[in-house]
């Protein structure tokens, strides 16, 4: 890990606030894996954002927008983030969604051959799309004519936005984890 862990003790006046909008958020929407340490210092992407509080803030409410204003059904955004996840192989990104979609019910076999960054079988059609898309803006270059039209049709212009803003956000996300070397916490 290449930024130290803050403790609450230890924030800023700049990071008092977005620590506490980012706790509040966190309970209520990322609650399926570790978050924090013993003393309340955040880890995962939360801790490099809380490192620069600007920056931070922008991703955070972005972060936020994104999980409020969600219309995709959760099993599409679960296979497109971890998709993200494991085409920039960001061990706690892969972590963190291997624990939401578990809890979801989603099978062992389909996020080993997801997060091993192949294509499951046994995808539904519209996860089958979210997959693609996320894989295809994942290697870079423009989504192909044909991906984007079946996309559109799926989850029309809306719902393609969504996935698309999606795909940026985590890999933004990955990124940042992999950047900092964000470790992964032991899993119980």
């Amino acid at each position: 890990m290449r930024l130290p862990l803050i403790a609450p003790a230890d924030l800023s006046a700049e990071q008092k606030p977005l620590y506490d909008d980012m706790r509040k958020g966190i309970a209520s929407n990322f609650n399926a894996f570790k978050v924090e340490r013993e003393d309340g210092a955040l880890m995962g992407p939360w801790n490099p954002w809380l490192h620069e509080p600007g920056i931070g803030k922008a991703i955070w409410d972005l972060t936020l927008a994104m999980t409020a204003n969600a219309t995709l059904p959760d099993n599409v955004r679960q296979v497109a983030i971890l998709a993200v996840g494991a085409r920039f192989d960001a061990a706690y990104e892969i972590y963190a969604h291997i624990a939401v979609a578990e809890h979801e019910g989603m099978k062992p076999e389909r996020l080993a051959t997801i997060t091993a960054d192949l294509k499951p079988t046994d995808l539904s059609p519209e996860e089958s799309i979210g997959f693609e898309v996320a894989h295809a803006l994942s290697r870079g270059g423009v989504l192909p004519e044909p991906l984007y039209r079946l996309a559109f049709n799926t989850f029309g212009q809306k719902g393609l936005n969504e996935l698309i803003y999606l795909v940026g956000l985590y890999a933004l996300v990955s990124v940042t984890l992999n950047g900092f070397n964000v470790p992964v916490p032991e899993r119980d």
